[in-house]
């Protein structure tokens, strides 16, 4: 169904190709995983299958792709869209109409089919992925989560026989994830449907994939074969591969049963207690393992354990100054009382009440449109507010000018682009080191801890979805905020890339700062965060721990947790420096 032979792809003024001796060969029928780091050419090659490379973006392509039959060198997109449905990294991107209903069928509407086979395509497509009481709603009052499956569904109305799809699941809840996976699953073992699928959450998708695709990058050719050995030697890899490697499990499983059915000596040998005094815990390190049910997690803000002492910032070179603080953790840097936010006859917070100390890493979580990013902007101070009570550091920032604002708290939106309006990272940097009072290079080098290597000369829009999400991270970070809010920090980032983060965002936390992040990244919130807020109906419904919160849900539970459980074990890091221990 889909061919590369021999495929190159270089941009203009690249200094070296995009994409390199590309050999491929996709079957009907076939879910195929493309895999690789930020920036390796995962997005070129999606786009190359349905003529978007190079007729839209430019640049040199040499080789041939064949999709259907049909050469993209002389079938520009047009001539392809009913073959081929694509879904972008941005969703809103791709968006031609106002409302849900009508996104859904705007590409038959193209296609030029009957009235009475929309309608009824319209029907199945909301009833599969979960959108029939939005059918009426405005896209701009989606969340981001919302809009994702929308755009996939706008794909799937046209019943393409390839569905091209970049980073489907980013901006979803795990359990929204859950059901457009399997949904995109029957469609291809129920209908024959060829799926070719580019995504950084590899725990979510790898169980699904027929075949992966490793793009190592640098020019190096791809790799291809079943998602065990590939992923087994590849840098980017789920959890639950990682701990088949570190356990010596042959084959790797890629899936939780496979993982499971092995991990009953894995799961003995760290019941063994330590041949010796292991030293003190950290707040990142998990609680003792333990065979019995975890306990229901507080629903109070106090329950919290003390966040971390500050230390000092002068041993990492990228590390930003300390903070001085006046007001005490248990008091918190961040307040909030009673806060609520109506959208027309939508209520997206309602009496929401949080406390966020200085030094913690907290993780708000919740299905899509549960409150999160509302929560958020309204903590800002430019986002909505109903109702309710906001301070940071005893000032409300809704009253600060932006310079003071930027200072007291720093926000990272879902669409990072939003906060990208020069011609150059170079220029994005250094306007953001001058707004900021910071020492020329000061961005940069956040730049560089984060995704390093992108050339000052580089526009931000041609950037990948992940550098440009670095880029954004590292302007908001310059000023060094008192409090730090991201919003899907870790849309486009590869594993290396997310455990850069990590290590950005505790060094803010132990120098003093507050930081709350919204996510649906459950692995990322058991390598980073101390405590977790989950959302519902834009109501508090669990606050607690994060040892204690993610393994008493199955939803939120990392892949590790549920490999072993039930002793509460969350990231290979920890089973590794356990079994160290032992």
């Amino acid at each position: 169904m889909i061919r590369f032979e021999n495929v190159s792809v270089t941009y203009r003024d690249a200094a070296a190709p995009a994409l390199a001796g590309v050999d491929l060969h996709v079957p009907e029928g076939e879910l195929c995983l493309v895999v690789g780091r930020t920036g390796s050419g995962k997005s070129t090659l999606l786009r190359a299958v349905n003529g978007l490379v190079p007729h839209f973006t430019g640049g040199t392509l040499t080789g041939r792709v064949l999709v259907d039959g049909r050469d993209t060198r002389t079938h520009p997109p047009r001539e392809l869209a009913d073959v081929v449905g694509v879904v972008a990294q941005d969703p809103q991107a791709g968006f031609v109409t106002d409302s849900v209903e009508e996104e859904l069928a705007y590409s038959m509407e193209s296609l030029g089919l009957p009235n009475p086979v929309m309608r009824k395509r319209v029907e199945e497509t909301l009833d599969l992925l979960g959108l029939a009481d939005l059918r009426r709603r405005p896209l701009a009052a989606l969340s981001g989560g919302q809009q994702q499956r929308v755009a996939v569904g706008a794909a799937l109305t046209a019943h393409p026989r390839v569905l091209v799809l970049d980073e489907p699941t980013s901006a979803l809840d795990p359990g929204a994830a859950e059901d457009v996976l399997a949904a995109v699953h029957r469609l291809v073992h129920d209908l024959g449907m060829t799926v070719l699928i580019a995504e950084h959450r590899l725990e979510r998708v790898a169980q699904y994939a027929d075949r992966v695709v490793w793009l190592p990058g640098g020019g190096l050719p791809p790799v291809a074969g079943d998602p065990g050995p590939v992923l087994a030697d590849a840098p980017v890899a789920p959890p639950v591969v990682r701990l088949g490697r570190l356990a010596g499990w042959d084959p790797v499983p890629v899936s939780i049963r496979d993982a499971r059915r092995r991990a009953g000596p894995l799961r003995d040998r760290l019941a063994t207690p330590p041949a010796s005094t292991p030293p003190a815990r950290t707040s990142s390190t998990p609680a003792p393992p333990t065979s019995a049910p975890p306990a229901p997690a507080p629903t109070s803000a106090s329950s919290t354990s003390s966040p971390p002492t500050p230390t000092s910032a002068s041993s990492a070179p990228a590390r930003l100054a300390p903070a001085s603080s006046t007001s005490s953790p248990a008091a918190g840097l961040v307040r909030v009382r009673d806060l609520r936010v109506r959208y027309s006859a939508v209520d997206a917070l309602r009496g929401v009440s949080l406390d966020v100390g200085a030094g913690e890493r907290v993780a708000v979580m919740g299905r899509n449109g549960s409150g999160k990013s509302s929560l958020l902007w309204a903590v800002q101070g430019t986002g909505k507010r109903s109702g309710g009570e906001v301070a940071v550091e005893d000032v409300d920032p809704a009253t600060l000018k932006p310079g003071p604002r930027r200072r007291a708290v720093g926000l990272v939106p879902q669409q990072p682009g939003d906060l990208l309006y020069l011609h150059t990272v170079g220029g994005e940097c250094a306007q953001a080191d001058r707004e900021s009072g910071r020492s020329p290079g000061t961005c940069r080098e956040f730049l560089d801890r984060l995704a390093p290597g992108i050339p000052d000369d580089r526009h931000p829009r041609d950037l990948s979805e992940g550098q440009r999400l670095a880029l954004v991270l590292a302007v908001a970070l310059t000023p060094s905020p008192r409090a730090v809010l991201l919003d899907e920090p870790t849309r486009g980032l590869d594993y290396p890339a997310k455990t850069r983060l990590a290590e950005a965002l505790r060094d803010l936390a132990d120098d003093g700062h507050a930081v709350v992040l919204a996510t649906h990244d459950v692995e990322f919130v058991a390598e980073y965060a101390t405590r977790v807020v989950v959302l519902a109906e834009g109501e508090v419904v669990a606050d607690g721990p994060t040892a204690e919160v993610v393994t008493a849900s199955p939803v939120f539970s990392p892949q590790v947790a549920k490999v072993l459980a039930p002793q509460q074990w969350l990231t290979v890091a920890d089973v590794r420096a356990a079994l160290a221990a032992r």
